[in-house]
């Protein structure tokens, strides 16, 4: 199903089209695609959706081989992703997005932010995003073995993986 509604930008208030669009991700579950892009102000949002109820959940996979880079990523705006050994922590938050993707595609996106790091950090900053960047390469060269991590506490991420490992996610105490 795919629908478009017409409605407010909620930064400009331009006239703008939301597109929701359902798809069927074979073995894990039917998905709603909801995005929005105003041209007026360059606002945008893109989330996913399960179209199911689902518990809160913790998957952690093992990236050991350049064949781990194609496993499916599905990150909803509530999701957390972590990579231990390069010290990436992607925290959900008001412009946090959604997406479908998998593991080089996370790289891609940690890749992206950590050069515009090498842009205006300090020469510590630059000196942690190049060694980032350079673990990224070891990894896509197979050579760097990592740990991928989704926790979302709304259930509706997944990395669609035999590898992968999924268990109950509980929040910790604040």
């Amino acid at each position: 199903m795919r629908q478009v509604v017409s409605g407010p930008c909620p930064s400009c208030n331009t006239e703008i089209e939301y597109l929701y669009q359902t798809e069927n991700i074979p073995f894990f579950s039917d998905i709603l695609i909801i995005s929005a892009n105003c041209p007026s102000c360059g606002f945008r949002y893109v989330d996913t959706q399960l179209l199911k109820s689902s518990d809160p959940v913790r998957y952690e996979m093992p990236v050991t081989t350049r064949e781990d880079l194609d496993v499916r990523v599905v990150r909803s705006t509530t999701s957390l992703i972590e990579i231990p050994e390069m010290g990436v922590r992607i925290d959900p938050g008001p412009a946090c997005q959604g997406f479908i993707s998998n593991v080089d595609g996370v790289l891609d996106r940690v890749e992206q932010v950590v050069k515009g790091a090498l842009a205006w950090g300090n020469e510590t900053e630059k000196e942690n995003a190049c060694a980032i960047l350079a673990d990224i390469a070891s990894v896509r060269a197979g050579t760097f073995p990592i740990t991928l991590i989704l926790q979302d506490p709304l259930g509706n991420s997944a990395l669609i993986s035999d590898t992968a490992k999924k268990t109950a996610f509980q929040e910790e105490p604040e």
